[in-house]
């Protein structure tokens, strides 16, 4: 499956990142597509991670394949839950350093600061050391571990409300579940979110902060605890439309490479 996944995941991710991109950046500068370049060539690996790994980690738990559940017992909510934050865990571990590198670009005031994604690696490794790249990493884990949960869940719970009974879902259904569960992980998300900006930018002229919690004391007390949702609407806003298209891609692609299986008849 991993192979395949590489292979067509760089569409299902491409899409994505093309729609909600420029209202990403807008949460820190107006420049609608920068810092682009280096997520749109990197999103192959962070979609095989995290799809992939939910879809085998839940392949396992289940002990049936994606294309024989649509005809056995699908799985619980606990599976579907453990299976996401599985994949939210292994994907912080892996593109941690392209978050890092994607908001340092975003968030930069100086034209020269980063010439571009590598420079700006380049400037991270010399400056902070291997260690700087996972800069704001602990928040980062704390938003994706739980929220990629919760990201699977209510696609899975949606998607199969507004399915027939013992039916595949239908494009209609795939594009609500995808925007819901967009929706939902990013209400939960902010919060973290923003202590993890806020964390990655410490190192590039921003406050400086020596952990997550000592960020969060500073942040509630000179600003209250509305800042915790800062951008959440816009995050929302955006979070629809990309996890709509999102999911209905890798489906579409799913039933190319892993066609349903057809049922037996005795």
């Amino acid at each position: 499956m991993w192979r395949n996944d590489m292979s067509f995941l760089v569409t299902v991710g491409a899409v994505g990142l093309a729609v909600g991109h420029p209202l990403d950046t807008v949460k820190v500068l107006n420049g609608f597509f920068k810092g682009m370049a280096f997520p749109v060539l990197t999103t192959g690996i962070t979609n095989s991670v995290v799809f992939g790994c939910y879809s085998n980690a839940l392949d396992y738990l289940t002990q049936s394949p994606r294309s024989e559940r649509s005809q056995c017992k699908p799985a619980s909510a606990a599976q579907v839950f453990a299976a996401g934050s599985f994949s939210g865990l292994v994907q912080v571990l892996v593109c941690a350093p392209i978050d890092l590198v994607k908001v340092r670009l975003q968030g930069q005031t100086a034209a020269d600061c980063y010439r571009g994604p590598f420079h700006c690696v380049a400037v991270i490794l010399k400056e902070e050391g291997p260690r700087g790249l996972f800069r704001g990493g602990l928040a980062l884990a704390l938003r994706d571990v739980p929220c990629y949960g919760l990201y699977f869940l209510p696609y899975e719970v949606t998607r199969s409300a507004l399915s027939e009974s013992g039916q595949e879902p239908g494009s209609f259904a795939i594009l609500m579940a995808g925007g819901v569960a967009g929706v939902v992980t990013w209400a939960c998300a902010t919060p973290m979110d923003v202590v993890k900006a806020r964390l990655q930018m410490s190192g590039a002229g921003g406050r400086l902060y020596s952990g997550v919690l000592h960020c969060m004391r500073v942040s509630i007390r000179e600003e209250g605890v509305r800042v915790f949702f800062k951008g959440l609407l816009l995050n929302c806003l955006r979070a629809f439309p990309v996890n709509a298209i999102t999911f209905l891609s890798y489906e579409s692609l799913m039933k190319i490479f892993y066609p349903p299986a057809k049922p037996t008849h005795s």
